[in-house]
């Protein structure tokens, strides 16, 4: 239970146990105004009536407000399901939609793809040569000049060899 509730019940208690204890002063009838007349009642029974009143008054409200809320939460949830119903439909028809637009393009393609290959195309195919001619004379130019600094590598590395033997000779005498 909520604390509100046992606080609720508690208080019931206290006012139902001080009645027990003081009956005899509750029943005890005493003068009343009214205003315009006067009256002979017991003024505790009075009190505990009203505040039974109160109890029942406030309970009713309560349970009142509990089912509005209640019926409100079950309409919301079944407008809820219906939004997320409407949702999900659009979404279907949205992957639909872009599946065929795929689908169409797709097929666009493939039909450039067939219609129009490397082989087929001129243009294309001078182009290719072209630079395969320009890549052969690269790669030729590219040897040539490996080739050129191999040999002047060579050059150098023999003239240090023939200039060794004639400095160790030197160094010995």
């Amino acid at each position: 239970m909520k604390l509100r509730t046992v606080f609720l019940l508690l208080v019931l208690g206290v006012i139902a146990a001080f009645s027990a204890l003081n009956w005899s002063a509750f029943i005890t009838p005493t003068t009343l105004s009214l205003g315009l007349a006067e009256v002979q009642a017991p003024l505790g029974v009075i009190m505990l009536g009203v505040v039974g009143f109160l109890t029942a008054f406030f309970l009713v409200f309560v349970v009142y407000v509990q089912a509005s809320a209640l019926f409100d939460s079950r309409r919301h949830a079944q407008e809820l399901q219906v939004n997320r119903e409407l949702a999900d439909k659009a979404e279907a028809s949205r992957f639909t939609e872009l599946r065929r637009f795929l689908e169409a393009e797709l097929q666009k393609l493939a039909g450039r793809g067939t219609g129009s290959t490397v082989a087929s195309n001129p243009a294309i195919l001078a182009r290719l040569d072209q630079l395969e001619e320009k890549l052969l004379t690269a790669v030729e130019q590219s040897g040539n000049s490996l080739a050129a600094c191999i040999g002047e590598l060579e050059d150098r590395l023999e003239r240090k060899e023939e200039q060794l033997p004639s400095q160790g000779q030197k160094s010995a005498s």
